[in-house]
């Protein structure tokens, strides 16, 4: 008995099974699965509603600049924009700001609400 004992810690340890190779790439695919799903699927599309919001804004939309301005489209150029902010139009308390139409951060009033 003893001998048998002594027979088996002789022998020399085998490798550890671990997964396979196809295994391990199955693994890491589905991970890379679930990251665009979760997280740049999503951002994506947000990044394309964004354009497209953008794209549309015309002359009287009211809009809220990523900064935090609130203002009235007066004038809308290829890639920028006029807001007028501040008092009521013609009070002589408004003001005008010019700004890149992308640092729109979204449009309020109406059904539109985004």
């Amino acid at each position: 008995m003893i001998h048998a004992a002594f027979a088996l810690l002789a022998q020399a340890p085998q490798q550890p099974r671990g997964i396979s190779g196809m295994a391990f790439m199955i693994q890491i695919v589905a991970i890379i699965a679930i990251f665009y799903f979760i997280l740049i699927r999503p951002q994506r599309k947000e990044q394309q509603r964004h354009r497209e919001m953008v794209q549309s804004l015309k002359k009287g939309d009211e809009v809220v600049t990523n900064g935090g301005i609130i203002g009235t489209i007066v004038r809308a150029e290829e890639d920028r924009l006029v807001l007028r902010t501040g008092g009521e139009k013609g009070s002589g308390q408004e003001s005008r700001v010019t700004v890149e139409r992308a640092r729109v951060a979204r449009r309020i009033g109406g059904d539109e609400e985004v």
